[in-house]
Parts: C-alpha cells; sequence; structure tokens
C-alpha cells in the first residue's frame, strides 16, 4: 500500500526509497514487531476471558504438560494480525504471488481457528474432524498451486526446478497442481505436528520464512538470479517483505510464548503459518528446497507416519511417544533443552538450503 509513495520519488529524496524492496521488508518487520508487542497482551488476556480453562490438555500426554492447564490458544490470531497489517502496508499489492500466499495464510488459518474454537467450547482435543480439515486444505492448496502455475513465466509452468543443478527442470504436467498441494498441506500440517511446545514451533517458522525470503529476493531479480543460475520468477522478490513480517510478528509472539507460555499459538497459528511456507516454496519453484530448509517439520511428520504405520503392523511403538519431540521428552529432555536444539537444527538447515542457491 505504502509503495505508491514511491511516486513522490522520481526526482530522488526520501519517498524514492520506498521503490526498494530491502527498504520496505524493514518497515513490515518493525511494524509487524511493534504490532506484537502492543496488542499482545491485550489480546492474551481477551482470549484468557473468553476461555476460561484455556486449551485442553491431552491426558496421554507427558504429565509436565498437565501444569499447562488453563494457558488460552488461538495465539496465532497475534501473528497473522501483525503479518497481514504489515503485508498489506509495505508490499506491492499489484504483484498476484502476493495475494496467492495472503489468500493461503489467511484460508488456512480460518480452517485452524475453527478447530481451535470447536476444541475450547468442547473442552475436549477433538476438534474439527481431519478428514474436513483435510479437504478443505487440499480446496484451497489445490487453488493456490493452480494460480501459481498460471501466473509462472511460460517456461517454468507445470515445472519441478531441482536444487544444486543448473537449468534443471522436471515437467509435472498434469501432476504439477497436485503436487503443489502436496507441498502446501503437507507444510500447513507438519508445522501443526511440530507446535507442541513452548516456542518449539515459532522460531523454525521463522528461520523458514527468513530463508525463503532470502530466496524469494534472489528468484525475483533477474540479476542475482542469473547470477545465482536460478530461475527467475518476476515478482517473487516480493516475498521478502511478506517474510519480513512474519520474522517481526513470530518475534512479537515469541514474547509471550517463550516457556513458560502466556498463551499457545494454537492450530490458528500453526496451520496459517505451514500453509505461507508451503505456498512460498511453490510460487518461487523451490518445493524441494522447502523439504531442506523445513527439515525440522518434515521430521516431526515422518515422526507420527512411521509410527502409526509401524504400530499398526506390529503393535509395538518405534518413538516412545509421537510426534518425535515427545520421544525426547519421554527420554527426560527438559522442554527446554529440546527446544533450543532443535531451533539450532533449524539453523542448520537454513545454512543448507541457502547453500542451493550457489552450489550448481
Amino acid at each position: 500500500m505504502l509503495y505508491w509513495l514511491a511516486d513522490l520519488g522520481d526526482d530522488g529524496g526520501f519517498f524514492n526509497l520506498f521503490r526498494y524492496i530491502t527498504f520496505r521488508a524493514g518497515g513490515a518487520f518493525a511494524t509487524a514487531l511493534i504490532f506484537g508487542f502492543l496488542f499482545g497482551r491485550p489480546l492474551i488476556d481477551f482470549l484468557r476471558r473468553k476461555q476460561g480453562k484455556g486449551q485442553p490438555i491431552r491426558d496421554d500426554g507427558p504429565q509436565s504438560h498437565l501444569a499447562k492447564s488453563g494457558t488460552p490458544t488461538m495465539g496465532g490470531l497475534l501473528i497473522l494480525s501483525a503479518l497481514m497489517v504489515s503485508t498489506l502496508l509495505w508490499a506491492r499489492l499489484d504483484v498476484p504471488y502476493v495475494w496467492i500466499v495472503i489468500l493461503v495464510t489467511l484460508a488456512f488459518g480460518l480452517i485452524g481457528f475453527a478447530d481451535d474454537y470447536a476444541k475450547v467450547t468442547k473442552q475436549n482435543t477433538k476438534g474439527v474432524s481431519s478428514r474436513v480439515r483435510m479437504v478443505l486444505g487440499l480446496i484451497i492448496a489445490g487453488l493456490a498451486s493452480y494460480a501459481a502455475a498460471m501466473f509462472h513465466p511460460e517456461g517454468l509452468t507445470h515445472q519441478l526446478a531441482l536444487p544444486f543443478f543448473k537449468d534443471a527442470l522436471v515437467n509435472l504436467g498434469v501432476f504439477f497442481v497436485p503436487f503443489g498441494m502436496i507441498v502446501i498441506v503437507g507444510a500447513a500440517n507438519a508445522v501443526n505436528l511440530t507446535d507442541g511446545l513452548d516456542g518449539l514451533a515459532i522460531m523454525p517458522v521463522m528461520i523458514a520464512a527468513a530463508t525463503l525470503g532470502i530466496i524469494a529476493y534472489a528468484v525475483g531479480n533477474a540479476v542475482y538470479s542469473n547470477y545465482l543460475g536460478v530461475h527467475f520468477v518476476p515478482g517473487t522478490s516480493e516475498f521478502l517483505v511478506f517474510a519480513a513480517a512474519l520474522f517481526g510478528g513470530g518475534l512479537g509472539f515469541l514474547w509471550y510464548n517463550a516457556p513458560p507460555a502466556a498463551v499457545f499459538m494454537g492450530d490458528t497459528g500453526s496451520l496459517a503459518l505451514g500453509g505461507a511456507l508451503g505456498a512460498i516454496a511453490v510460487c518461487t519453484k523451490h518445493e524441494i528446497v522447502l523439504a531442506i530448509v523445513g527439515g525440522l517439520f518434515v521430521v516431526e511428520a515422518l515422526s507420527v507416519i512411521i509410527q502409526v504405520l509401524y504400530y499398526k503392523r506390529t503393535k509395538k511403538r518405534i518413538f516412545l511417544m509421537a510426534p518425535i519431540h515427545h520421544h525426547f521428552e519421554k527420554k527426560g529432555w527438559a522442554e527446554p533443552q529440546i527446544v533450543i536444539r532443535f531451533w539450532i537444527i533449524s539453523l542448520i538447515l537454513a545454512a543448507i538450503g541457502l547453500a542451493t542457491l550457489k552450489v550448481r
């Protein structure tokens, strides 16, 4: 929205700064961070009054979690509000990719909100049925993937780009949209599964978003994309603004979500942020790189899938409890120890993901 101010700087001067994505990204970060600090406590107090008993805690989970009873959920509303306000203010709204990611984020946020609302009002951990959530998620992801394919440059439509290989493309044809659906829905649910400890999900999401933002900045810049040997997708550099807003909003939320958490992200936040990461990856043609950068989320999701399949075949468990962060809790690791070590893993994976820009 503020990008139009650049027209006032045709002859140079302060307003010319609004032409630069890096300047607007900084503005988005600051706006979202300040928003989080200003409205975090009032929102938490409001959620506590409305929810009463807060998010229901699973009886079959680690016993240490019972002490978290009464903590309000839906804290993702703080992140999403800061993210949307900042993005709408600082991003170029004439870029279709920006709207694809915004709408995916909001749509998955609504699914998560409905799930959180059902859990709080019914005071059980079931919420909206997984089948309904999956169907709605696939519809949203399918529409987003189709839209992304329509706006991709002619030579990249329905193509899958391979990291580490310059100019390597795999033509998925009609399977591109189903592939994009898997990426977006998979990312949303993987982040949702990771959100099980105080501060565990939000920092890896911020790290992944920052990494994808840097990648998008290069992919959407003709000079940088040519130098790095990555496929040029005009307009996607605006995701740097979105990523900066997410990082700022995430920091504001983490202030209140740090152990012991005053509020939980809930499915409102985890599904929305995971969907956003998936949508950015599809738009920038970096779906495989997302699996590297978000490797922690992949491992969390795989631990659940492996546990379920193995138990159905053998009636035995590979992990003491899934997702895998609960396995380490059962082994006696302290919650902050798990969280910080998982953050370190996320940083390492982000570095590997960034390396794919240069190693070609």
